[in-house]
């Protein structure tokens, strides 16, 4: 099977009309509180009313920020905009940079500085530069990324999770999953601003990711450092770190993390997708058994991506079967199901509004037209 099949052309315009028609005007309509122009945390998976909003977070913004920026809907910019004047407007800090959350009555609620959070707003940014032109996303971009370096960052290559309000104590150490984004973030970043910064910060992380989180057996990334007890490994951030360094060769091919990523996916594809249903599990132990049988859908967009992303002719049947049993498994006439559980019964009933953001990043990798 090639990139052309008519199968797999035909059910990932399926996901994307999907997409384009049920998952975005959401967001634009009942997902979106316009007293505060900020997009709720979440929906009601059988009607899409409005959760009860307990917070609104920096990441959340971000995330639809990024959603609207890279979209050609036609009211997709204008949203943008307004995203990024909300995001500007609700969520600065007052020690700089950006809170974690703000409550209900849009106060500042959760105000520790979070590397995640910081991330995305990096990323969102770089994309919506890109399709704006705004000098204003860019600056937020260049003064977002010195906060992060002159913040969080830490001997050898690492960063920490997260800081006390006041930007400088630390309140948690080193964790693969903001690290992994950050990758991301400054992936994004080069395409938009001086690349051999960023460039070479992702060599620095490349090195330093292998050496304090990699599995020596199944070299896999592990969530937490190598030697933490309790450890564990997520096969969805094996896929979403397969499909990141296969993004950039220049910078990964010749790095150790480049050198153990088809290892860790066959690893994580082995061990963490069951077979028939093709659904990936949340977590395995280091010694390759189910921890975490739950399925959320991140993880199930994020192995998708990876077989489209390796592309070769094995890759793209299994890709086709895949998306024919997400298609069935996790997408309804009025949006999606955010978990099953590890027998395929419904987990969770909410939709919320980072899972977009997840859809975007795969659908764009899939073989045919890019989103709408």
């Amino acid at each position: 099977m090639g990139p052309n099949d008519a199968g797999l052309l035909a059910i990932a315009d399926n996901l994307r009309a999907h997409y384009d028609g049920v998952i975005l005007p959401m967001w634009l309509d009942r997902g979106f509180n316009a007293e505060l122009g900020l997009p709720y945390e979440a929906l009601d998976s059988a009607d899409g009313r409005p959760l009860p909003p307990q917070r609104y977070r920096t990441m959340a913004c971000a995330r639809q920020l990024y959603v609207f920026s890279i979209s050609r809907a036609p009211a997709a910019l204008g949203h943008a905009c307004r995203l990024f004047e909300s995001l500007h407007r609700r969520f600065r800090h007052a020690a700089g940079g950006w809170v974690y959350s703000i409550g209900p009555d849009a106060a500042p609620l959760e105000t520790h500085h979070d590397l995640y959070t910081y991330a995305f707003v990096v990323f969102a940014c770089a994309a919506y530069y890109k399709r704006s032109r705004d000098a204003r996303a860019l600056a937020s971009l260049r003064e977002t990324t010195a906060l992060i370096e002159s913040r969080f960052g830490v001997p050898g290559g690492l960063y920490r999770s997260q800081l006390e309000a006041d930007g400088v104590r630390g309140r948690q150490g080193a964790l693969q999953n903001p690290i992994m984004h950050l990758t991301e973030a400054y992936l994004a970043a080069r395409e938009v601003d001086d690349a051999h910064e960023y460039e070479a910060a992702l060599r620095r992380i490349a090195q330093a990711v292998v050496g304090h989180f990699e599995d020596p057996v199944s070299r896999c990334i592990c969530e937490l450092p190598v030697r933490e007890p309790d450890n564990r490994i997520e096969p969805g951030h094996q896929f979403e770190w397969y499909a990141l360094t296969r993004s950039a060769p220049d910078i990964f091919d010749a790095t150790p993390l480049g050198h153990s990523r088809e290892r860790a996916m066959d690893y994580a594809r082995l061990h963490g997708v069951s077979a028939g249903v093709e659904g990936v599990c949340a977590s395995l132990g280091l010694d390759g058994g189910v921890l975490d049988g739950a399925q959320r859908i991140w993880a199930q967009t994020e192995y998708a991506r990876s077989l489209a992303v390796r592309g070769d002719a094995a890759s793209l049947q299994d890709l086709k079967r895949q998306l024919e049993r997400f298609r069935e498994r996790f997408l309804h006439a009025r949006g999606w199901y955010e978990s099953l559980d590890a027998a395929g019964g419904l987990a969770r009933t909410d939709m919320p509004s980072t899972t977009p953001y997840h859809l975007a990043t795969c659908y764009a990798a899939l073989p045919g037209a890019g989103l709408g």
